[in-house]
């Protein structure tokens, strides 16, 4: 399933807040951008079309609507895309450039240290 970006701005609020009506979404997403109610409702209409989102009840005159994919399977699908054209297809890069450009704490530190040797003690299985 291929999603725009609007799509997965629209997707995120969904995985975060859960199920929810047109307008809510609108109001959350007018937080950071002026869209128009009408566009908004577009978009659901076509992630609905995609089956990204159900309808899973009527609140009032509302239809209320929840995520139908997982984060994880969309994420899943786009991080191998993403690698490819940002980083030449090289992981490593991409976990390195992430490193580099964040404030790791010592708790975030140890994690990645823990998860890399555990990795690499696992990776013949």
């Amino acid at each position: 399933m291929k999603l725009s970006d609007f799509e997965l701005d629209v997707m995120q609020l969904f995985w975060d807040e859960g199920p929810c009506s047109a307008a809510t979404i609108h109001k959350w997403i007018t937080k950071d951008k002026n869209v128009a109610y009408t566009t908004v409702k577009t978009i659901i209409d076509r992630l609905e079309e995609k089956g990204a989102i159900q309808r899973t009840s009527v609140e009032g005159r509302s239809i209320i609507f929840a995520a139908a994919v997982k984060k994880e399977a969309i994420s899943t699908k786009l991080l191998p895309e993403f690698v490819r054209r940002f980083f030449h297809g090289n992981s490593s890069q991409l976990v390195a450039h992430l490193i580099k450009d964040d404030k790791l704490s010592e708790e975030d530190i140890s994690y990645l240290e823990t998860f890399l040797a555990n990795r690499k003690t696992n990776k013949g299985e």
